[in-house]
């Protein structure tokens, strides 16, 4: 066995509403149950649903592998913060993942290094794995792009004895496109990032991806974060057996040995 997995990771955004996004979730979690590999665990999902939705999320994924994290959480545990969502309440929830960092908190939102170098920390003393967004803003060379999203990684100073981070790179310029960052710009990126990431780190790929896109970047990533594609759960489905087939060619060398 080589103990390799595929994370695959799913963020709705802002794009579903209330109703949709329960009908959404029973899909998700009908295609997960389905699968075979992430029953086993060999490939793993995690799925960041709306606020409002969290504890459906975490009704329907009991009994499952499946992860639910949260989109954001406040740096505070408790106090007079109206509005924001406190780690400390995710963590008791149930949630076990919060992504930080991602393009549309910085630019929207003006959530700068420090910003999320004390989310990460509130996420972590809570016990909630950070997921850690990370990417240039515009096309550079490959060996630029690593070393200004690892700067952002470095900035959030995630505690090494702390819940393993994972961590989505994710090119702004490809965010919302209609294609991904080509796969040779991504495996290039990937290779100087997992030079300088902890060993521990898992490494997605996220920035319009869809199906079709993990063989090309597997192994060079650990897996995908996925936006829009995923909303229609038949992508989903052919994302994790894409997972599945992957780790099965691993595993055959092996078994013939």
């Amino acid at each position: 066995m080589t103990g390799r997995t595929v994370t695959v990771g799913i963020s709705t955004k802002m794009y579903l509403g209330y109703a949709s996004s329960k009908a959404w979730l029973e899909a998700v979690m009908a295609v997960a149950r389905e699968s075979e590999a992430v029953s086993a665990g060999t490939v793993k999902l995690f799925i960041a649903p709306s606020f409002p939705v969290l504890e459906t999320a975490l009704g329907l994924a009991g009994g499952t592998p499946v992860q639910i994290a949260a989109q954001n959480a406040s740096e505070q545990d408790s106090g007079p913060l109206t509005g924001e969502v406190s780690p400390a309440f995710l963590a008791e929830m149930g949630v076990s993942l919060v992504e930080l960092g991602h393009a549309e908190r910085r630019e929207l939102f003006g959530e700068d290094d420090a910003v999320v170098a004390a989310k990460s920390a509130a996420a972590q003393r809570n016990n909630l794995q950070p997921l850690l967004c990370i990417g240039e803003k515009s096309r550079v060379a490959p060996e630029e792009a690593a070393r200004l999203s690892y700067a952002q990684f470095a900035s959030a100073h995630v505690d090494p004895d702390g819940p393993t981070p994972v961590v989505a790179y994710e090119p702004l310029w490809a965010i919302g496109a209609t294609e991904p960052a080509e796969p040779a710009y991504v495996r290039a990126v990937a290779a100087r990032l997992r030079e300088q990431l902890p060993g521990n780190a898992t490494l997605l790929y996220g920035g319009s991806a869809g199906p079709g896109l993990l063989p090309l970047l597997y192994p060079h990533v650990d897996g995908l974060f996925l936006g829009r594609f995923a909303h229609d759960p038949g992508n989903l489905a052919l994302i994790l057996e894409e997972a599945a087939v992957l780790l099965a060619a691993e595993e055959r060398p092996h078994a013939r040995a």
